[in-house]
């Protein structure tokens, strides 16, 4: 066999093993007894083996991608989520590693591109039910039955930190009740968007008015609301 054909061969099988398929070569007849030919029944095992390393590898990177914020976890209504506990303040004075995250609590609904609607004990009443993904992690079910994580013990909320709005973008009347199109500023690195009734911004009457100001015509307090 001469050193093209060798040359054009091995061009082959690294063509094979990489992208598992053959590529401009298959016009070579090479005999099924020449060491060459013999190493056609490998390729496919030898190209199994490469496909699994690359999705482990993968899978890998994605989870590395989800702890550092490069690519946000997706959750469902009914998933069932822990909460980061940083911008919650409660009866204890300090938070002990077991008491960063609070929960399990289950997801209703999306709400906008990047937070979601989580359902909370009664008790929270103070707290808006809408958070950023960043703030959620979630619940692994165990492969060992009846072993699942057990839900955090209840803390009693004071309160949660305010959240500071960036500013109002649209208004709308709906079933005869104003709502804002809100920016939070916590959302800064994903900005992050919310529907919100007029009297959740009692305290941010200023940005409302600058929004007015921008967009007069736009639906306001004054609107008639037949």
């Amino acid at each position: 066999m001469d050193r093209h054909r060798e040359t054009l061969i091995n061009k082959e099988i690294t063509f094979f093993t990489i992208y598992g398929g053959n590529s401009s070569f298959d016009s070579i007849n090479i005999s099924q007894d020449s060491p060459y030919g013999k190493l056609s029944t490998t390729l496919q095992s030898v190209q199994q083996v490469v496909n699994k390393e690359l999705e482990s590898a993968i899978r890998r990177f994605k989870r590395y991608a989800v702890r550092n914020g490069t690519i946000l976890p997706y959750f469902q209504p009914g998933n069932k989520v822990w909460l980061a506990s940083k911008n919650i303040k409660t009866t204890i004075p300090t938070k002990k590693l077991s008491e960063r995250w609070l929960g399990p609590f289950e997801v209703l609904k999306k709400a906008g591109s990047h937070a979601y609607h989580l359902k909370l004990p009664l008790q929270w009443k103070s707290v808006h039910p809408v958070f950023h993904v960043s703030l959620l992690e979630p619940v692994k079910q165990s492969s060992i039955p009846n072993q699942n994580q057990f839900p955090s013990p209840p803390i009693l909320v004071v309160e949660q930190e305010e959240l500071e709005v960036a500013q109002v973008l649209d208004s709308n009347l709906k079933r005869g009740k104003l709502w804002y199109l809100v920016e939070w500023k916590l959302f800064s690195e994903y900005p992050e968007r919310t529907c919100e009734p007029a009297s959740s911004l009692t305290s941010s009457l200023e940005i409302v008015q600058d929004f007015y100001s921008l967009y007069p015509d736009k639906p306001g307090p004054n609107t008639s609301r037949v």
